[in-house]
């Protein structure tokens, strides 16, 4: 096997084929990737459940960092999308771009990360494609990965969905992403342990499902943060949201970082954490089943929704100990470049 990427791995030949068969498959070939051919060909749904799709490109820079890489990310990253919808998540497609010059044993690393990771979440990648640029017209590699999932009957979930009254939860700490990637990035050496949070959550969605059939959407807080997506729900359901902010969950060295580096932790990227907004009275509920997942178990109740003054439009709050409240805002451009 060759060392590093060349140009002859994305011409369609031998070599391609050898690349193909000694990295990817090796990695995670199954039944229908083995196969070979241009198209998976796949089962259809049955009567009254419908598909989720979702698609997303991943350019994080480093590629391995603590708690994960740009492999874990991009199957991580697409199966959330994916069970936001309330969809169980099935297949995946994985596209590469690569750089010529790229070292092989890095990319084996990335394919058996990202094998990892679909087993974790229960799907399968069961197509691809390959692309090598020039060295110095890439940086490496790029990754795009295309899910496909299942919904069941009667499962409508959506940010529209949100009502006045309904209590907002968060599935564990914020901005552990954003920070480990800039701790790598500029090396600065925290002295605590920050790890990235990437994580496959559909395993937690369902649980919440099924302890909370009221529940009205979910969302994974990613570029932009928490204030960012907060900002979008309540957009989409002209409501206010109002978020206690010492019911944030968030690392005392994240938060220190946060402080030290002037970011607000609600706008600081994370991979593996999930917003839900559910009916008040199955919040308990919802928060126990949340708990109950080895990616929960730092969950909580943040706030609360409300009804907005038509004159102004939907705000989202930030109530602090004192009682005092601000205007919790979007992030405003690019906090952090290529966090995923």
């Amino acid at each position: 096997m060759d060392t590093t990427v060349m140009l002859g791995h994305g011409s369609g030949g031998i070599m391609m084929k050898r690349i193909i068969d000694e990295v990817f498959f090796a990695a995670y070939g199954d039944d229908y990737l083995l196969k070979g051919d241009d198209a998976a060909v796949l089962p259809i749904p049955a009567p009254g459940q419908r598909l989720a799709f979702s698609t997303d490109s991943f350019v994080v820079t480093p590629h391995f960092f603590p708690g994960g890489d740009i492999g874990r990310l991009a199957v991580c990253g697409t199966v959330n999308d994916v069970a936001t919808s309330g969809a169980k998540p099935l297949y995946l497609s994985c596209g590469f771009i690569l750089e010529e010059g790229y070292p092989i044993d890095d990319l084996r690393r990335i394919c058996e990360s990202m094998a990892q990771a679909a087993c974790e979440a229960g799907v399968a990648i069961v197509t691809g494609d390959t692309k090598v640029v020039n060295k110095g017209h890439g940086d490496g590699v790029f990754i795009n990965t295309s899910g496909v999932g299942l919904i069941e009957e009667g499962i409508e979930l959506g940010g529209a969905c949100i009502q006045p009254g309904d209590s907002i939860l968060v599935s564990g700490t914020l901005g552990d992403h954003g920070i480990t990637i800039m701790s790598c990035r500029e090396s600065l050496g925290f002295s605590a342990d920050i790890q990235s949070d990437a994580a496959p959550l559909n395993h937690l969605i369902a649980r919440v499902l099924d302890a909370a059939p009221h529940t009205r959407c979910f969302r994974d807080p990613t570029r932009g943060g928490l204030a960012s997506t907060l900002n979008e729900l309540a957009g989409q359901a002209h409501v206010d949201m109002t978020i206690e902010e010492e019911s944030v969950p968030v690392k005392d060295a994240v938060r220190g970082a946060c402080e030290m580096l002037g970011y607000n932790v609600m706008q600081v990227a994370n991979e593996g954490k999930m917003v839900c907004v559910v009916a008040a009275d199955e919040a308990e509920a919802a928060l126990e089943a949340m708990r109950s997942d080895p990616y929960g178990v730092d969950a909580a109740i943040i706030g609360t929704v409300s009804e907005a003054q038509p004159e102004r439009g939907p705000k989202v709050f930030l109530r602090n100990a004192f009682g005092g409240k601000s205007i919790l805002d979007m992030l405003v451009g690019e906090q952090l470049p290529r966090i995923c």
